[in-house]
């Protein structure tokens, strides 16, 4: 059950770079340059998040796989927003991160993951 966490949290560190990592060095680039630059890093998300989906599946119904991508995107996303960003966390934050953790009851009370 940890292989497909771990292989998400690993393609979300490649999602969260293509998505927002060239905002904070490449803004004069030609947008056409930093769609294939992204388009490049992605690919090597999809290497790891398919894999990891299919794993996935196999421990977890779809609706928790996809909660647990998005607590995994919000906590790198977190990291990567100060860490990368220099981005001040908020509270904010932090009330998201409790609103996730509110989804994941929900998707998994009274259902446990078949082993």
């Amino acid at each position: 059950m940890l292989k497909p966490v771990v292989l998400l949290t690993l393609s979300n560190f490649f999602m969260i770079f293509a998505w927002y990592g060239h905002l904070k060095n490449m803004n004069g680039k030609p947008l056409v340059l930093i769609i294939l630059m992204s388009w490049g890093i992605a690919f090597f998300e999809y290497l790891l998040q398919v894999p990891a989906n299919r794993i996935g599946i196999q421990y977890f119904n779809l609706g928790q796989l996809k909660v647990i991508q998005e607590i995994i995107t919000m906590t790198v996303f977190a990291g990567f927003a100060y860490f990368y960003m220099r981005q001040p966390l908020k509270l904010d934050y932090l009330w998201a991160g409790l609103c996730l953790v509110g989804a994941a009851y929900f998707i998994f009370r009274g259902e446990l993951p078949h082993v």
